[in-house]
């Protein structure tokens, strides 16, 4: 930068009035605050030549793949046990003092109205149990006549005949069975029991053997209760069956 230094007139020359004194003195300041602005660049190391551009700078890049790096494994931290609570004392309220006379008021007390209340239960249950019994007494009134009543409505029945023994019931004739020969060569001995029915004309009708009787004693026992003959029974007036007549044969060799 080139600076023009002006420079002023011979200061032996007089100003001709006050206004051209001031004019140059304010051009003589400006050019000594030029000057001095002009040192201080040169100073600072300002240059009029252009800067060197430097040629950019260019930076390689590689990818490199690392390997995951190990999770860090956490420490492990002591947990410090909380500390034990505190016992809690629980104030114990004071026992209330009792004039053992208002506590012996209120026994008695309770005591006659305990009893006074089991007396009523016993006066209702003594109520009840006569009035149960009026309700009895009248029922069994009440029936007693009814069956009375009954009684003396319906008319007289006949009196029951005794009752029949079938075991008493013998016949009027009979014959005795054959001995079989085959039990008489064995030497065969034994009873048989025959059950029948005697019609109203005194006939056997369906015999049956009954049990216990030896086979070879079967037949000869049923044909003797087929010649059994009875005397018909008679019930009011009228001959009857009787049901359920036995007899017993005995084979016996002598």
């Amino acid at each position: 930068m080139t600076a023009m230094i002006m420079h002023s007139p011979p200061l032996s020359i007089a100003p001709r009035d006050n206004a051209g004194f001031w004019r140059n003195s304010f051009a003589a300041s400006l050019a000594v605050a030029l000057h001095v602005g002009v040192l201080a660049v040169l100073m600072l190391g300002w240059s009029t030549e252009k800067p060197v551009v430097e040629a950019p700078r260019v930076m390689h890049t590689q990818l490199v793949m690392l390997p995951p790096a190990p999770a860090p494994v956490p420490e492990p931290v002591a947990v410090a046990a909380p500390p034990p609570p505190e016992p809690v004392v629980v104030p114990v309220p004071p026992k209330p003092v009792v004039d053992p006379q208002i506590q012996a008021q209120k026994l008695e007390k309770a005591a006659l109205a305990r009893k006074r209340v089991e007396d009523k239960k016993i006066e209702q249950q003594q109520e009840r149990l006569a009035s149960e019994q009026r309700n009895r007494e009248l029922e069994q009134q009440r029936l007693n006549q009814e069956r009375l009543a009954a009684e003396r409505a319906r008319p007289a029945a006949p009196a029951a005949a005794p009752a029949f023994d079938s075991r008493q019931y013998q016949p009027l004739s009979k014959e005795a069975p054959d001995y079989p020969e085959r039990a008489l060569d064995k030497n065969i001995e034994g009873d048989c029991s025959v059950e029948y029915t005697v019609n109203p004309q005194g006939r056997v009708e369906n015999p049956k053997v009954l049990d216990g009787c030896h086979p070879l004693f079967m037949r000869p026992s049923l044909a003797a209760a087929n010649t059994f003959r009875y005397q018909p029974r008679i019930v009011e007036g009228k001959a009857v069956a009787v049901p359920a007549v036995r007899n017993t044969f005995h084979y016996r060799i002598k």
